[in-house]
């Protein structure tokens, strides 16, 4: 008998095979989360796992909402994210050297981490709303390039190299999903290629340079720029097999490991439940995304093909990052480990992105339905 069948029929229509893991998976960043605070559930662990609930519920109502009322939303959303950037600017408050916040009373708010999906959003519904056969035309590279460019340079003035990136990813995923000529792509690589030297001088603030060199050569200065991820290879690497044990981590208990609890949450799973827990992570990682595209694949229309893989691209790229990052394997930008790092906008992010795909899901079940009908 279907255990499903049982539940009411909204939330017997929810995809449990991909909330359960993620279930799981919040489980697991609360205990590392609770070990990494020393043995106690404040301030990270239990807020954590209630985080996740309330936003788990608000995934399950983004995902009533019908195709028409999304559309409709994408461009109000796009412009009130912009606006909410330009309050950063004006009257946000400063924290770890960026203005990056708002404070709203109830909630601490980083309206960059909501631009993530918001950009894929309104590029996804105006490519719906041009014709395929332009997508060859400046057009539809122009107004994208302005939609884009607007909150990027906004999220750079903060500065957020991270976030701005993560916004590029996903709005150039969905722009080649959508059919632009591969040429402009390829040009855009080698104009970017170019470009990097300058960027790096011009555009950077020292800090990020440093970051870039630091990434290149860590050893070069294990005790100064390159102690972060000197110091999250060694918890990475002194796991082994099955980690050292729950709450026997050396690394974050004794200060060594930064940010153990964000940033660097997998260094400090990793040292503690050691490669099988890394595989367990990797796993519900790959469940998830597999999920999504599988959700793309099978989208009825462009904007729902176009939104659903968007958000499944800002999903991977917050992910590889983070575990690339503290690996070594890509420089310090930032990124949270989703379900994992503790922080609210961005548990809020994604799970906005899993309520969206969630949605295309509904939208193309019905639309099975409807034709057997």
């Amino acid at each position: 008998m279907n255990m499903m069948a049982s539940l009411p029929a909204g939330l017997g229509r929810q995809p449990w095979s991909v909330i359960i893991p993620l279930l799981l998976l919040v489980c697991f960043g609360a205990a590392v989360l609770y070990s990494a605070a020393g043995g106690h559930w404040m301030p990270w662990s239990a807020l954590h796992i209630v985080r996740f609930l309330v936003f788990l519920v608000m995934a399950m109502v983004i995902a009533q909402f019908s195709r028409d009322f999304i559309k409709m939303m994408a461009v109000p959303v796009y412009v009130m994210l912009v606006l909410l950037l330009m309050a950063v600017e004006a009257m946000g408050f400063v924290g770890g050297g960026s203005q990056r916040w708002l404070n709203l009373g109830f909630m601490t708010l980083q309206p960059s981490e909501l631009m993530k999906p918001g950009i894929v959003l309104i590029l996804a519904r105006y490519y719906d709303m041009l014709p395929p056969g332009a997508t060859r035309e400046f057009r539809s590279l122009l107004i994208p390039g302005l939609l884009i460019g607007l909150p990027v340079g906004l999220v750079l003035m903060q500065p957020d190299l991270g976030t701005s990136l993560a916004i590029v990813f996903g709005a150039i995923v969905v722009m080649f999903l959508a059919g632009l000529p591969m040429i402009w792509f390829v040009a855009s690589g080698i104009a970017g290629v170019i470009a990097v030297p300058i960027l790096f001088f011009a555009a950077l603030h020292p800090y990020q340079q440093q970051r870039v060199l630091t990434f290149l050569d860590p050893e070069s200065d294990p005790l100064g720029t390159g102690y972060h991820i000197t110091q999250s290879k060694i918890a990475i690497g002194s796991g082994g097999l099955f980690g050292k044990g729950f709450g026997n981590g050396t690394q974050s208990h004794l200060n060594y490991l930064p940010e153990p609890h964000t940033d660097f949450v997998f260094a400090t799973m990793a040292e503690e439940w050691g490669m099988m827990g890394g595989l367990f992570v990797l796993f519900v990682f790959g469940w998830l995304l597999r999920w999504g595209l599988r959700v793309a694949r099978d989208a009825p229309d462009r904007f729902a093909r176009l939104l659903a893989a968007g958000l499944v691209a800002t999903i991977f790229f917050y992910t590889a990052v983070n575990l690339m990052m503290v690996m070594g394997l890509a420089p310090v930008v930032g990124i949270p480990l989703p379900f994992m790092s503790h922080g609210g906008s961005s548990m809020m992010t994604i799970m906005i992105c899993v309520g969206l795909i969630m949605a295309v899901d509904r939208w193309g079940k019905r639309d099975v339905r409807g034709s057997f009908e």
